[in-house]
């Protein structure tokens, strides 16, 4: 497949008529292709392609259908019918009004060329420079786009979970590292709270475990109590060194989910408390990065990944 460049191409005059008589304040689409008009060339992607074959679809139209997929929250079926049935599409791409389009797998096809090597910071820095000498872009400036989120490889735990989870996986770590510091401290008792991976909701396969645990109140508590001992523990027989990464995470744990009341005893946080915000409280002893999100309708616990400013 390779490119043939189409310089200069302009709107059909029949299919302008009737995308400002249908859309008379004009949509997102039309809006991307009057203001954003000559952001890429079919010139632009000439090195992506071989210079022989028989010609593909153009790149610089399919940049734009990507660049209207993500603006509107397409997938790749919706994206290639939008080409095919709509007036804006069809306007903002350039296209004769009997146009038949393309198939869907067209736009999984340009995205795999578009991943490889360092073309997508290419394009964008191309855009970017173009927006510049639009005037959508001011000297100095900083643009931001919005962040995406990427989810941790971790359950989402309850507050019991967490704290159950994050002291045997310390016990786990002591027990590889400096097995020595366990004995008289961990006992048959723990042994069975803490012997296992903690999973408190009933599965198919697992029915004897309850979906809710009996005393859960107590069961923190303890849990709170054994955390403390364990690192008190390693804190007198090793002062001054730096905590393993799951002691680490129980430590960071314990600060957030446990205060001393005024009689001296560990109990769990309360609202009344100040525990910190959900979006800084650690949500799995094995990822201490990850965090709970919320952004309008969705939720998840893991990562806002930002992309660089210019």
């Amino acid at each position: 497949m390779s490119v043939r460049p189409r310089s200069g191409v302009q709107i059909p005059a029949l299919t302008a008529q009737v995308a400002r008589a249908s859309n008379l304040r004009g949509t997102t689409a039309m809006w991307v292709r009057d203001r954003l008009d000559g952001s890429w060339r079919d010139e632009d992607f000439e090195a992506w392609y071989p210079r022989d074959g028989r010609p593909g679809l153009s790149p610089a139209q399919l940049a734009t259908v990507c660049v209207l997929q993500f603006l509107l929250n397409l997938s790749g079926r919706q994206a290639a019918e939008a080409v095919r049935c709509r007036i804006d599409f069809t306007y903002a791409l350039a296209l004769e009004l009997d146009d038949p389009g393309f198939h869907h797998s067209v736009l999984g096809d340009f995205r795999d060329r578009l991943a490889k090597d360092d073309r997508a910071d290419q394009l964008l820095d191309l855009a970017l420079e173009r927006l510049k000498a639009a005037g959508l872009v001011k000297a100095r400036g900083r643009q931001r786009t919005d962040s995406t989120h990427i989810l941790a490889a971790a359950r989402e735990l309850t507050r019991l979970e967490l704290v159950l989870d994050a002291v045997r996986a310390a016990v786990e770590e002591l027990a590889r590292t400096a097995p020595e510091l366990l004995d008289g401290l961990v006992t048959a008792e723990w042994g069975e709270r803490y012997g296992r991976p903690v999973r408190m909701r009933s599965q198919p396969s697992q029915p004897s475990q309850p979906s809710q645990p009996s005393h859960p109140v107590t069961r923190l508590t303890q849990a709170g109590t054994d955390a403390a001992d364990l690192l008190t523990r390693v804190q007198q027989h090793r002062p001054g060194r730096a905590l393993g990464p799951q002691l680490e995470a129980l430590r960071q744990i314990m600060v957030q989910q446990f205060v001393v009341d005024a009689r001296g005893r560990l109990r769990p946080c309360r609202e009344k408390d100040g525990q910190p915000p959900a979006g800084l409280q650690v949500c799995s002893p094995y990822d201490l990065q990850a965090r709970f999100v919320l952004r309008g309708n969705t939720r998840w616990t893991g990562y806002l990944a930002q992309a660089p400013t210019t």
